[in-house]
């Protein structure tokens, strides 16, 4: 069982990257060389038995503020910012989630229709969380997707969220919606459609093995079933005896 969970973490480490950072196919190729030779040292030193204390998730790559800031920024928002939210910002770079979250509470009270305010603070919760989603940070997503039909960031966020759990249909929607709500010559289109591509490639590789699995599943058990006309054969036999 280690094994597979250990496998399992490699090819999800091979997706994440693929998904969520611009790399060349010669770095994918160095990442799964090196994650190939980490599941050798650990098939020679590993010991799966032994307790070990427990730790919670961690998503490092949310808990860069200034990243979250600089990447929300990209799909646009209001020029110049609110008071909040340029406060906010502040303390997001610095790390300190709670209280900007806290600031923009001020904002989405003043105004609920804020997209980016409600963003901003899901993306604050989130990190705060360690990079995992809360009851709270779903909550602002959901109200910053609805607040502006035409503001292309909550959907992208919220499928990078997807993307880190493990739920790559549920992405893959939520930036085609993304997309859909782009403008065609929007600078962040084709980073965009870059990652729906890549994330319907995986997909459509996923369903593939999914599929030879079946495949091979059928064809195994008809191997192992004996020929209907033994069955028949046997059954006409049966009959001929009672019958007698």
């Amino acid at each position: 069982m280690s094994w597979i969970v250990a496998i399992g973490m490699a090819v999800a480490a091979l997706v994440v990257v693929a998904l969520l950072f611009r790399v060349s196919k010669g770095a994918l190729t160095t990442l799964a060389t090196a994650l190939l030779l980490g599941l050798a040292g650990y098939a020679l030193q590993a010991r799966p038995g032994m307790p070990g204390a427990p730790k919670q998730a961690d998503n490092p790559e949310l808990k860069d503020g200034a990243n979250l800031v600089t990447a929300r920024k990209g799909f646009g928002g209001k020029d110049p910012p609110v008071r909040f939210q340029i406060i906010a910002d502040g303390l997001t770079r610095q790390g300190q989630f709670a209280n900007a979250a806290g600031i923009l509470r001020g904002a989405v009270r003043d105004d609920p229709r804020d997209a980016e305010a409600w963003l901003a603070m899901a993306n604050a919760l989130a990190a705060h969380a360690e990079g995992n989603a809360t009851p709270a940070s779903d909550y602002a997503y959901a109200r910053a997707l609805s607040a502006d039909p035409d503001y292309a960031a909550p959907p992208f966020f919220m499928g990078v969220m997807k993307v880190r759990e493990g739920d790559l249909a549920s992405a893959r929607e939520l930036w085609r919606q993304s997309l859909a709500r782009t403008p065609a010559d929007a600078p962040w289109r084709p980073e965009l459609e870059r990652r729906v591509l890549t994330i319907e490639a995986v997909l459509a590789q996923i369903e593939a093995e999914e599929q030879a699995v079946l495949q091979r599943n059928e064809d195994g058990a008809k191997r192992a079933s004996p020929p209907d006309s033994m069955s028949g054969d046997n059954d006409n036999d049966r009959r001929g005896a009672i019958s007698r």
